[in-house]
């Protein structure tokens, strides 16, 4: 199947709606951009996961919202997604930790996974992905896992809780019971297969200096090394937000013309860039269809897996 093909039927798979006139040209001028590409980087922040059904937790009151048991002992986002947490409430927070493993593993991504896919599969150097997101949904779009960078790391991988060595290892065998009702794990925590004690998630964490980042770096590495082959860059950053502005400074440090797709902090800091305010999938679908006209191709729109 060809990536025109692959374009056409993800759209098909969901319907998005419309976006007002003022927007046209900025999704003109977007497409242009990625027409121009011989490669791309797609940036993605916690806003892309949204419209897959995943929360952002903006604000406290969205976070408890969501975790009502940790809202009745007034325990905030920073204090359970912490490494501190599994050391005094271990089961509470592999029960918050386990319940977010449970949500992204069942969550299909949206629609806009496949298309972004589709229009990075045209350019003669692909593209490659830099998240701070730890749902791994790239991979279960079918993004190739070696053109992923997941700066904050992946809820699939864990790590050792002091940690005794450099190793991560792969979480699917991990498969927990959770009593969403008190946010508890009931089935046996993870250990570490070196030493035996305490396995964790391998995530950046609030105040995390025992996080193990080495497989981050390495894809970090491999993204710059792949960057050194692009003569044409263009980036396509989604949902990325300047309280934790990992996504977005890294997206401004690879100076090359930036599309950010942000509904409330669409701002770009270059001439040469585009602001789109729209959430992410409205944004990807528009621009697909936009860059399908430059490309002047035949088209039939693929289901995303």
């Amino acid at each position: 199947m060809d990536s025109s093909t692959e374009i056409a039927e993800a759209k098909e798979a969901e319907a998005v709606p419309d976006i007002s006139l003022p927007l046209t040209s900025s999704i003109e001028k977007a497409a242009r951009i990625i027409a121009d590409a011989d490669g791309l980087v797609i940036a993605a922040g916690v806003g892309m996961g949204v419209d897959s059904g995943l929360s952002d937790f903006r604000g406290t009151e969205g976070f408890w919202k969501a975790y009502p048991a940790l809202a009745r002992c007034r325990i905030h986002f920073e204090d359970i997604a912490c490494p501190g947490s599994f050391h005094t409430h271990p089961r509470l927070a592999w029960g918050f930790y386990g319940h977010r493993l449970q949500l992204y593993r069942q969550t299909k991504p949206h629609a806009g996974f496949g298309l972004l896919k589709a229009i990075g599969a045209r350019m003669p150097r692909g593209t490659f992905v830099f998240t701070r997101n730890v749902d791994g949904h790239f991979q279960r779009a079918g993004f190739d896992v070696d053109r992923i960078c997941e700066r904050h790391g992946s809820i699939h991988r864990l790590q050792c809780l002091e940690p005794c060595s450099d190793a991560t290892w792969s979480a699917d065998d991990f498969r927990p019971r959770i009593d969403s009702e008190r946010c508890q794990l009931l089935s046996r925590a993870p250990i570490c297969p070196t030493c035996g004690g305490p396995a964790r998630p391998n995530v950046l964490m609030f105040g995390d200096w025992a996080w193990n980042g080495r497989y981050a770096e390495a894809q970090e590495a491999s993204l710059l090394e792949w960057r050194e082959t692009v003569k044409k860059l263009a980036i396509i950053e989604i949902g990325a937000g300047s309280t934790i502005p990992t996504v977005r400074q890294f997206s401004e440090s690879l100076d090359a013309p930036l599309i950010r797709i942000n509904p409330k902090e669409a701002d770009v800091p270059f001439g040469d860039s585009v602001s789109l305010p729209l959430p992410a999938l409205t944004a990807i679908d528009r621009i697909a269809r936009a860059v399908l006209e430059n490309w002047t191709t035949d088209c039939t729109f693929a289901k995303v897996e």
